[in-house]
């Protein structure tokens, strides 16, 4: 994938865990705020302060996420954004990272 095809699939990406949070914040009450940067997108969590980062990183062609679970990097499988180590789905494991910061179960689908 050239450099172009992955920040334009990475920005695609983004955009739609923004959709997908708000659409958890309509469909659960989810209290979080998103403010994106560039390739950045930063969510709080309002009631607790904590915050979950997820950015692209253009030269690995990857896209990683700091948690209070950790960090984690993604690569693209030709469908699907998977966890270099373990294998897992980015927006499975978002659900999973956001519903333990919130306390609340939350389910993010891609669209």
């Amino acid at each position: 994938m050239t450099e172009t095809e992955f920040l334009k699939l990475a920005d695609s990406t983004l955009r739609a865990i923004e959709a997908a949070l708000e659409q958890a914040t309509i469909d659960t009450g989810l209290d979080v705020e998103c403010s994106r940067s560039g390739n950045v997108l930063e969510i709080e969590f309002v009631d607790n302060g904590s915050k979950i980062i997820v950015n692209s990183q253009a030269p690995m062609q990857e896209m990683w996420v700091a948690a209070k679970s950790g960090g984690f990097h993604y690569k693209q499988d030709g469908r699907q954004w998977r966890n270099t180590r373990d294998g897992s789905e980015l927006f499975a494991a978002l659900s999973d990272m956001v519903s333990r910061q919130s306390g609340s179960q939350v389910l993010l689908t891609a669209g």
